[in-house]
């Protein structure tokens, strides 16, 4: 499995926090590091540290980094407009030499939204726009120089745009993110070069795995030649005693507009086996939210404990997680 974490704190971050966590994560083994996208902390609001840009965060760790990917998990279609957000990912892609995967989502904590002036249309709305905005993309980054590029839709209309091109070619892998049953899975299926699923349990994980597949199906996607990667975001405490897992875990009690619904509480190897039992869901990538930015110890005990464990798929096909000594809370 590809590991990489997950850095959302639900008190906000500065820059250094991410760039901290970021470094030493790409000298641990980590496969990357990919950052929400929020204007306002799911936590505790008044923490002087307050939310930072996620596209500013990114273009500097492109910059400070070297070999761990990054991205969005996921972007928020209704904070910026496609066209400049292609010109904003495609740049970030140049300056981290080709590490850029972007995550796109409908967007969904409204509070964030009137905080700050940003409409908030329904749910239905919310989903026609991203999935105007996928297209968008595509179509940008599938603009060859000399030519032009123009769009009409019932939201965004773009006319002539000459787009700058990512350095990966085709073009930087789009994620898409989200619970929906329906129409989620159908834009996973469209667009998207992953699927990714955050906060449930390797059962309910399993359950709408198979949605995307029937979409793929349904859209006739050839998943032999353009193979849809699926991805689960999971928040795990790990420790070597029970009383320092806890003493992790208490962070994930604290007051969350989207509180974790699945989390992994426990010693090293009781999150190998949980997080293997995603792998038998039929995720091939696991992004983890250690939760604590500044506990730099706990990335050192999953990367000396748990990573050399997760380096392929294991073999049962049972898809709900084991039992043991950790605990999986639901």
């Amino acid at each position: 499995m590809r590991v990489r974490l997950f850095v959302a704190p639900p008190g906000g971050a500065n820059y250094q926090d991410y760039l901290r966590v970021a470094r030493h994560a790409q000298e641990l083994g980590f496969d990357g590091v990919f950052c929400a996208d929020h204007y306002q902390p799911l936590g505790n609001h008044d923490t002087p540290r307050g939310a930072t840009d996620v596209w500013t965060t990114l273009a500097g760790l492109a910059r400070e980094t070297t070999r761990i990917r990054l991205g969005t998990l996921v972007s928020s279609a209704t904070f910026r407009h496609p066209g400049p957000l292609s010109v904003t990912a495609t740049q970030v892609d140049q300056m981290s030499g080709g590490r850029l995967e972007v995550g796109l989502g409908a967007g969904w904590y409204e509070p964030e939204h009137a905080a700050y002036g940003i409409p908030f249309p329904p749910d239905a709305e919310r989903l026609d726009r991203l999935e105007e905005q996928l297209q968008i993309l595509l179509g940008l980054w599938s603009t060859g120089p000399g030519h032009r590029y123009s769009f009409r839709g019932a939201h965004y209309q773009l006319d002539g745009a000459s787009p700058p091109q990512p350095t990966q070619k085709p073009h930087p892998p789009l994620i898409v993110g989200g619970r929906g049953k329906v129409r989620t899975p159908m834009l996973a299926a469209r667009y998207a070069d992953e699927y990714n699923i955050s906060f449930r349990n390797p059962g309910e994980t399993e359950r709408q795995y198979r949605r995307v597949r029937a979409a793929c199906d349904r859209a006739g996607r050839d998943t032999e030649n353009a193979p849809l990667r699926l991805s689960a975001t999971v928040v795990v405490a790990c420790g070597c005693t029970s009383a320092e897992a806890s003493s992790r875990a208490r962070l994930m009690l604290a007051p969350n507009a989207r509180p974790p619904e699945a989390s992994i509480v426990g010693p090293p190897q009781a999150a190998v086996e949980h997080i293997q039992a995603y792998a038998v869901a039929g995720a091939d990538t696991v992004y983890l939210n250690t939760v604590d930015l500044a506990d730099l110890d706990h990335l050192d005990l999953i990367a000396d404990q748990v990573l050399p464990h997760l380096s392929s798929r294991p073999a049962t096909t049972v898809a709900a997680p084991p039992t043991g000594p950790a605990v999986h809370l639901t």
